[in-house]
């Protein structure tokens, strides 16, 4: 009887993980960073107050692994991996209700990273950054700003100044 009892208290808790899930998917876009042509990387259009966003992930984590072996304190042998790590993402914000348009894409192999972000800041400016990493050069990243700061239309980080 026991049992019974705790499958009828899931069933009402998977339709509302259900509900929840058709609710997140149906106010969520999403954009394939391989394939520009599929839609705008910014989201421009669609939905009066609604937000839309894309992302994106190639995996999972492939290649050459090792095996890593240890015993703790009371001697019991532990087992480890440590896979070579390769991953491909992009994700953005295109939020014209907050006023939050950011994105960043990234793709890793091995100790090689290489990437670049945008974010639209309070006064109008567009930062671009295009960065790379590895373990010869370190990591190097290129800052650009396009159209300049206004910050005649308030305050931003918490203080005035004047």
């Amino acid at each position: 009887m026991e049992s019974k009892a705790k499958s009828l208290l899931l069933v009402p808790a998977a339709v509302l993980l259900l509900a929840l899930a058709l609710d997140v998917a149906q106010s969520t876009s999403y954009h394939d960073p391989d394939n520009e042509d599929a839609g705008s990387e910014h989201g421009h259009g669609g939905g009066g107050g609604h937000a839309h966003s894309f992302h994106h992930f190639s995996g999972p984590v492939v290649g050459h692994h090792e095996e890593i072996t240890w015993k703790d304190k009371h001697g019991h042998l532990h087992h480890d991996y440590r896979a070579h790590p390769k991953y491909k993402f992009a994700y953005g914000v295109d939020d014209k209700h907050t006023k939050d348009y950011h994105g960043q894409k990234e793709q890793r192999d091995g100790k090689e990273v290489e990437g670049e972000y945008h974010l639209h800041e309070p006064g109008g400016n567009v930062r671009s950054v295009k960065y790379h990493s590895d373990p010869h050069g370190g990591f190097f990243a290129e800052v650009h700003n396009y159209g300049g700061n206004d910050h005649s239309g308030g305050t931003y980080g918490g203080h005035k100044h004047g």
